[in-house]
């Protein structure tokens, strides 16, 4: 008689269910979204309540919540950043200290850039630590010896002391950058444009400058950031409300007996910072090749 095996095979163990990828996913990347959205709003309301409160009139100002809408919005207070402000004439002022400013700075500064770092003499090494220690100096300690200097030349009374405070400030920083650009570009290059017949200024135009291009396009919109929003050295040196520049000028929105009109004075910050917000969202794409261009070694 055949026997029948008591043993029966043990049942499968049950296997705990993972989540899918894709939630996986989600629950990962969900703090780094959150924080995102956190500087987003830390970032952007600032923006939005700076943008309301433009067309806020004095009594809103005064007599409801800041954070409050306004009843009506009130375009008069940017035409009257435009006339009763002179705000237009303060953006001149800063374009004609600006502009030549950045002109110089760029043109000395990728050329004393290209010199340092292309170009082989005793001592460069020693002039490029002397710029970068022109990084060092703070600003507050060189605007008396200036005013000195300024007054004594007989500069004072024009836009004079701004352009070349400008520049002297920018260099360091703009032939460190540079040098930086074009130890990237492999040194060959320069060789047999030598070798071509080219002379030093002309592998620089034809050759050098061409090829950090993107560099210089980001070193010229940095280094306007920095001057155009400048308010220290523009209220140094400007002693007449004639030359003072859009930042200097954004002081003086002033009602009767010194009271502050709020409603033309955010219009006019209103067209400071978007105008150059617009201009840095246009060319971000280009800031951040140029950044990268001297991060790799050619």
């Amino acid at each position: 008689m055949a026997t029948v095996p008591t043993d029966s095979p043990p049942a499968p163990r049950s296997r705990k269910r993972r989540p899918p990828v894709r939630v996986m996913g989600v629950l990962t990347s969900l703090p780094l979204k959150i924080l995102i959205a956190v500087i987003l709003v830390i970032e952007v309301y600032p923006l939005l309540w700076m943008l309301i409160s433009s067309f806020k009139t004095q009594a809103e100002f005064l007599g409801k919540p800041f954070w409050s809408f306004p009843a009506e919005l009130q375009f008069s207070n940017y035409v009257d950043a435009f006339t009763t402000g002179d705000m237009g004439h303060y953006i001149l002022n800063s374009v004609i200290a600006v502009f030549p400013s950045l002109v110089l700075i760029i043109v000395f500064g990728t050329a004393a850039g290209f010199a340092l770092e292309v170009m082989v003499f005793k001592g460069r090494g020693t002039v490029l630590l002397l710029f970068l220690a022109g990084i060092l100096i703070p600003g507050q300690m060189i605007l008396l010896p200036l005013f000195t200097i300024y007054y004594q030349t007989g500069l004072t009374g024009s836009l004079w002391p701004l352009i070349i405070t400008y520049t002297a400030t920018g260099m360091p920083l703009t032939v460190f950058f540079m040098a930086t650009y074009f130890r990237s570009i492999p040194k060959e290059i320069f060789e047999a444009s030598t070798l071509d017949g080219a002379s030093i200024f002309r592998s620089f135009w034809s050759v050098g400058f061409p090829m950090v291009r993107n560099a210089v396009f980001t070193v010229a919109l940095v280094q306007f950031f920095f001057l155009w929003n400048d308010l220290l050295i523009a209220l140094t040196f400007t002693n007449s409300r004639s030359l003072q520049t859009i930042q200097v000028g954004l002081l003086n929105f002033t009602g009767n007996y010194g009271q502050v009109a709020y409603g033309p004075l955010f219009a006019a910050i209103c067209v400071s910072v978007f105008g150059t917000l617009i201009i840095y969202l246009f060319l971000n794409q280009r800031v951040m090749r140029g950044l990268t261009a001297g991060s790799v070694k050619g």
